[in-house]
This record gives C-alpha cells, sequence and structure tokens, in this order.
C-alpha cells in the first residue's frame, strides 16, 4: 500500500494518506509481532496446511485491502469495499460503484493495483520474495496457481516464481510506455496497464475503454490482454532456448487459444457488419477483437456494449465466458487446456466406439496424460458447472431475472467482470443485496483459486487433526 499512498501524496489527498497510513501501521504491527514472537513447531506444510494457507491468505488479503476504501469514506459499505477489493485481487473487474470517476486518484490506484498484485497471485508474489518459506513453498505455489500446473522452471519453485515475475514486469512496463505514446497521461498508463497485464478490467472512467474513443489505446490494450493470456512458462522457455519460439508455435494449448480468438473475431465482424451494428467492416472488426480479446482472457475491459449486439453475437461472447485464457496465465475461468483434454476425450470415446479393441492415450504435446490427470479434470469440470447452478440458484433469492443472475455467477467464478443484461458492460453489481454481494465476493475468491482450495474447507473430515 506504499506506492498508492505516495500517489495519493503527490495528489495531496490529506484524507487518503491517513487512510492507508491507519491501514499499514497496525497490520504491519501485527504482522511483525506474529512473525518474531510465534514459534512454529513445524515448518513443513503438509498439503492440508497448503489449501487453509492459501484461502485465509486471500480472505483476508480482501478484507484488508477493503480498509483504505471504507476508512477514507470512498466506499462506506464493508460489503461493498469487500466486494470490490476481492473483484481486485482476483482480477475479476466485476464492480458495485455506480460512479467511479468520483473517486480519488489514490484510490482509484490502489483499485487499480490490487489487479497487478492478485495477477500472478498474492502466494506466488509471497514465494518470489520470501524463500525463507523454504519446503512449504512448494506446497502453496502448487495450491494457489492458477490453471491445472504451475511448471517448474528452475529447481527452485522461488527462482521460477521470481523469473514469471520478471516476464510480468517487463511487460508492465512496456506497456505503460506504449499507452503514453498512444495519448495517456502517465496515471492512466499506469491503472490500465494494471488491468491488462494483470487481466483485471478496472478502469478510471464509467464506460472504461471506450471513454478514449482511440484505435491505438484499443491495438496496445488487445495485444497485451492476449499476451498476458498465454502460459507464462512459454515466455520462459521461449527466451531461454535458441529454438524458443519453436516451442511456443507448437504447443498445443497455445495454438488453440489463438485458433479460437481468430474465429470469434471473425465470427462477431461479419455478423456485427451484416447486421447493420457498425457502419463498415473495420468498425465491426475493431470492436471485436477487442471484446473478444477481453473476455477470452477475463479482463472485462469494455469498448462497446456488447449487451445491444446481435444474439448470435452476445451467445459467442457467452460462449467464451466459459472457456478462459490459458494455464499458468494472470488470466481466470476454466481454462483452454482443459477444454482442450475434453475434447480429446470426446474425439478418443468415438474412436473407441468404431475400434473397440483399439488403445488410443490422450496426449498433449506429445507428452501422455495420466488417467488421473484427465480424471481430474473431467472432475474440475462438472464442480464448476455444480458450483455455477448452486450459487445461481442462491443469488436468485434477490429476485431478479436469469440471464442477470447467471452471467453475475458465471462473471465471477471466471474472474471475468461485465455480464449480461442487469450486470452488463453499462451496468454494475450494486443492484444486489449485500448477503449476495458477500456470495459473489467469495464465488471469485474460489474461482481465482480453482474451486478446490475452499471447496475442502467445507468437508468435515478437512478439520479432523488425524487425517
Amino acid at each position: 500500500m506504499v506506492l498508492p499512498l505516495i500517489v495519493s501524496a503527490i495528489y495531496n489527498e490529506k484524507d487518503i494518506v491517513i487512510s492507508f497510513i491507519s491501514t499499514i501501521v497496525p497490520v504491519s504491527i501485527i504482522g511483525f509481532v506474529l512473525y518474531y514472537k510465534v514459534v512454529p513447531v513445524q515448518t513443513a506444510l503438509t498439503v492440508r496446511d497448503g489449501f487453509l494457507t492459501v484461502s485465509v491468505c486471500w480472505i483476508l488479503a480482501s478484507f484488508i485491502s477493503a480498509m483504505p476504501f471504507v476508512l477514507s469514506g470512498s466506499i462506506p459499505n464493508i460489503f461493498d469495499a469487500f466486494f470490490e477489493c476481492s473483484s481486485g485481487l482476483t482480477t475479476t473487474g466485476a464492480t458495485a460503484l455506480k460512479d467511479i470517476e468520483s473517486l480519488s486518484k489514490g484510490i482509484l490506484f490502489w483499485r487499480a493495483f490490487t489487479h497487478w498484485i492478485g495477477g500472478m497471485g498474492i502466494l506466488v508474489f509471497a514465494v518470489a520474495l520470501l524463500p525463507s518459506l523454504g519446503i512449504g513453498a512448494n506446497t502453496l505455489a502448487a495450491t494457489e496457481a492458477p490453471g491445472p500446473t504451475m511448471d517448474k522452471i528452475t529447481p527452485k519453485i522461488s527462482d521460477s516464481a521470481k523469473n514469471l515475475y520478471t516476464i510480468y514486469t517487463i511487460l508492465t512496463l512496456l506497456e505503460i510506455i506504449l499507452l503514453m505514446l498512444a495519448g495517456m497521461d502517465l496515471f492512466d498508463a499506469s491503472t490500465h496497464t494494471f488491468g491488462s497485464v494483470g487481466t483485471g478490467g478496472f478502469s478510471n472512467y464509467n464506460n472504461s475503454i471506450a471513454h478514449f474513443n482511440s484505435v491505438p489505446i484499443e491495438m496496445i490494450i488487445t495485444v497485451f490482454m492476449i499476451l498476458a493470456g498465454v502460459n507464462f512458462n512459454l515466455y520462459f522457455y521461449t527466451f531461454k532456448n535458441k529454438r524458443g519460439i519453436r516451442k511456443l508455435l507448437v504447443d498445443e494449448e497455445f495454438r488453440l487459444y489463438i485458433i479460437i480468438i481468430t474465429v470469434i473475431t471473425i465470427l462477431i465482424s461479419l455478423n456485427l457488419w451484416l447486421s447493420h451494428t457498425y457502419e463498415n467492416l473495420g468498425q465491426s472488426l475493431r470492436f471485436s477483437v477487442f471484446q473478444t480479446a477481453s473476455i477470452l482472457t477475463t479482463t472485462g475491459f469494455v469498448s462497446a456494449d456488447y449487451d445491444f449486439w446481435p444474439t448470435f453475437s452476445k451467445m459467442l461472447i457467452f460462449t467464451l465466458m466459459l472457456i478462459g485464457a490459458c494455464s499458468s496465465s494472470t488470466a481466470g475461468g476454466v481454462k483452454v487446456i482443459r477444454f482442450l483434454v475434453v475434447l480429446k476425450l470426446i474425439k478418443r470415446s468415438i474412436q473407441v466406439r468404431l475400434h473397440p479393441n483399439a488403445i488410443i492415450s490422450i496426449k498433449i504435446n506429445d507428452k501422455k496424460l495420466s488417467i488421473d490427470t484427465v480424471s481430474e479434470i473431467a472432475n474440475f469440470i462438472f464442480l464448476h458447472i455444480l458450483v455455477v447452478s448452486v450459487s445461481t440458484l442462491l443469488v436468485s433469492l434477490d429476485g431478479y431475472d436469469i440471464i442477470t443472475n447467471l452471467s453475475a455467477v458465471l462473471t465471477c467464478i471466471g474472474n471475468i467482470g461485465p455480464g449480461f443484461s442487469l450486470v452488463g458492460p453499462s451496468m454494475n453489481f450494486s443492484i444486489f443485496s449485500d448477503p449476495v454481494k458477500f456470495l459473489l465476493s467469495f464465488v471469485m475468491l474460489a474461482g481465482r483459486l480453482e474451486l478446490y482450495a475452499f471447496i475442502v474447507l467445507l468437508m468435515p473430515r478437512f478439520w479432523q487433526q488425524n487425517k
């Protein structure tokens, strides 16, 4: 919080400075006391410890992050503040605020900066900075890291995290420079970069990227949203090895990711053009590629209100909400790799019916997947459907229409941001009651942690010490 505190001081926002100090000081004191006075009985973490630590840390981080909003009076309602910070740290980008532009610079910076922190994950961030976590670092990173796997690109998990953060930081600085060259000031360039590389989507303006009405800005943000949706491990291998580019281009998940963006962009562009939604094919392509990249990468920036697009285009946007970007990226969602495995599983089922005696294995990048891995991915899909169904049922108690309720849950669990109808691109989540916003906050956290880290805490067996 020191960085947004400095920003507040630069803009002479005394009340905001005080709210940050009032949060930083007590939390730091408590942290130091716990660190130096509490002596752990053992330093090695079990998998159960990892699940509990990760879940509690994300909840606490969201709560502590909300304090400056509440103390400064920017968001006096604690439920709204918790929702906003859960949305920020999980890189969801959904907001409960009706007038974003009325917020102070320091608060706007902090709101966007939560995307950058949460993009790589709070605990991967901790692992990168605190190698002293030792053996437990592997458990924490594996439990929290987005995507089916977090590959160790170096022998030590802390070194892997540092290398990934180096790439993350380079992308951040590069986009800030390019956005400034395209016409943004340093403040806007920084906050919108945090939302792009963190695939979050918080903007300083009520109408998001549409505020700038600039093709160069939209093009730059589109490129970086797509880059942020790629598996970051591939970047490391690409820069490290002579044949790194080839490894990137032959990666099956990356290829499917690019194919999805290309095909959906073309289909939406043609639909918008033929339905005369926009004047020409160029305009249709401009808004299509931006929204396709934004929704697939779960960023949630908006350059046009797609809720007014033809039904076919809206269904394609809805489909993108169900997919998400690549594993080990900053994006949320189910992930392309899981859909790739499911497609291969369907293909194998068809082949087995045609050739009953054939032994056909599922491979990704020429590596055979174990039965356990395939089963785990299928189970995740089923669990995702179950959580969406139950959450939508609970959200419906507020009495809104099914499209609003379903898209609100889908956009929260997929960490996307805008949905449809009453939570569409030009709307917000302020319509929901405090209990529902509280529920959706946990849905965002559960989606960010790949569901299992949260779900296991609800199992009585998890809390039995002899297990």
